[in-house]
């Protein structure tokens, strides 16, 4: 069942490792080289982890229902986001060699905890265990999908489409039906006007899919908003499937 609580913290039964399912799938002797450099701290909605053109020097891995987002500048200085990440994974300096800029900004999208570790502890550690690289490069690819994906679903699927699919995302990302994305977040997501977004959300709580809350939606019907999203999702879930079992968050955990 998903918690309104949401997932700060692991579910009994797990291991001590922080909550992130990248950090989880490490083997043991692997996780053992890079924890000692882990540092553990916490970041607001909002959080700036890089600009555009930063020297890309620490990876920040999300842990229980914190969020990140990529936001790629246009020329009309508007800012859309492209890429959610959770605690599936990670940002910065994920398969890089030495120090190398940032592309694009990279924000907190949804606040909490995180774990933070040097990009040259990480490289050191690759160079010792060749299962660290496959598992980095594995994720690469995976993060690679669901920008190919993404960029797909914006040119064939429609707003409600794509609005539903952020919303499961997000979701499933948290661990949370309260999900923490505001009109003006989902518009800039969805590179549309914020009367667009507002339009649907009327839509979606006239259906009885979801209500909304202070920066916040709340989840009704999981079932029905799936029903209402493309495949796009299922399509990035499949290959983390296929790539990385288990890593991808399920309802379950």
């Amino acid at each position: 069942m998903w918690s309104h609580r949401g997932a700060q913290s692991a579910p009994a039964g797990s291991n001590s490792r922080p909550y992130n399912n990248l950090l989880r799938h490490l083997r043991d002797t692997d996780y053992a080289l890079v924890a000692p450099h882990f540092e553990s701290i916490e970041r607001n909605t909002d959080d700036l982890l890089y600009s555009a053109g930063d020297n890309v020097e620490t990876v920040y891995f999300p842990c229980g229902a914190s969020l990140v987002s990529y936001l790629v500048g246009s020329e009309d200085g508007r800012d859309v986001e492209t890429v959610l990440v959770g605690r599936e994974g990670a940002v910065g300096g994920i398969v890089s060699h030495g120090h190398l800029p940032a592309y694009c900004r990279i924000t907190v999208k949804h606040g909490g905890s995180f774990v933070r570790l040097p990009v040259d502890a990480l490289e050191a550690s690759k160079l010792k265990s060749p299962s660290m690289r496959y598992l980095f490069a594995r994720y690469a690819d995976c993060l690679m999908a669901q920008m190919f994906q993404a960029t797909a679903c914006n040119a064939i699927h429609s707003i409600e489409q794509r609005t539903a699919k952020l919303i499961v995302a997000a979701m499933e990302r948290t661990g949370n039906d309260l999900v923490p994305l505001t009109h003006e977040q989902l518009a800039s997501m969805l590179g549309v006007g914020r009367s667009y977004t507002s339009r649907v959300m009327k839509t979606f709580k006239t259906e009885g899919v979801l209500e909304t809350r202070r920066g916040a939606l709340l989840v009704k019907n999981l079932g029905a908003l799936k029903q209402l999203a493309c495949h796009c999702n299922e399509a990035v879930k499949g290959h983390f499937e296929e790539v990385l079992s288990g890593v991808y968050p399920r309802e379950a955990q």
